[in-house]
């Protein structure tokens, strides 16, 4: 298999190209500092995985920034500590700051020279906007869970991901998706007959981070 083998690259974005599990974290420790939560970000990371992906499964149809303020509350629940209305907006909110792998903008500027750039992301179409500014490249389509009504690995993304495909008149076999999460995207994606590259961006770390973990290996190309 080579890269000249394919026509278009598929990114995920949050985990792949934006930093997110440092944005995460950023956002939620100062609010949990003022309430004496001393978690590391490790926990902090393993315990936003859960109730991230349970209310993404919960509310297929709600809008990312209202995921993430739900998800507020249920740490906040989680700790025993409180979570106001406006710190659980601001949390829903902070998709914006969260930085850009420092690789990510000169390596898509790259590659765009030679495929087609795609996105499909879990996230809203006005957080994405807000993302896309740090990474510097226009995509040739941008497919988010607020267009398709649910979220990564939902099957339905990447039936959506292989229909828009075509709209730009590229073969799925002639795709390949590029991504971090496992429990995300390399699963669904293989079970969606698209070949994948393993961006393995917690390769020197412990633990499965903010995605949650994979009952089957996954098979990356």
């Amino acid at each position: 298999m080579r890269l000249t083998d394919f026509d278009a690259l598929t990114f995920d974005c949050y985990g792949t190209l934006i930093d997110w599990e440092t944005g995460i974290f950023d956002a939620l420790a100062p609010w949990l500092e003022r309430h004496g939560v001393a978690a590391g970000a490790g926990e902090v990371l393993e315990a936003f995985a859960q109730r991230e992906s349970k209310q993404q499964a919960d509310t297929p149809d709600m809008v990312y920034p209202e995921v993430l303020a739900r998800v507020h509350t249920a740490l906040a629940e989680h700790w025993g500590i409180s979570s106001s209305k406006s710190e659980a907006r601001e949390f829903g909110a902070s998709v914006g700051n969260w930085p850009a792998f420092a690789d990510a903008p000169e390596a898509l500027g790259i590659l765009k020279e030679h495929f087609k750039l795609v996105i499909l992301s879990n996230v809203d179409r006005t957080s994405f906007r807000a993302s896309n500014d740090k990474l510097g490249v226009e995509f040739d389509a941008v497919f988010t869970a607020q267009d398709i009504g649910s979220y990564k690995p939902d099957p339905r993304n990447f039936a959506a991901l292989v229909d828009g495909l075509k709209g730009l008149g590229v073969e799925a076999k002639r795709t390949l998706h590029t991504a971090q999460s496992l429990f995300h995207d390399h699963v669904p994606a293989g079970a969606a007959g698209l070949a994948t590259a393993w961006i393995n961006r917690r390769h020197d770390q412990e633990g499965w981070g903010a995605t949650m973990p994979v009952a089957q290996a996954a098979q990356t190309d």
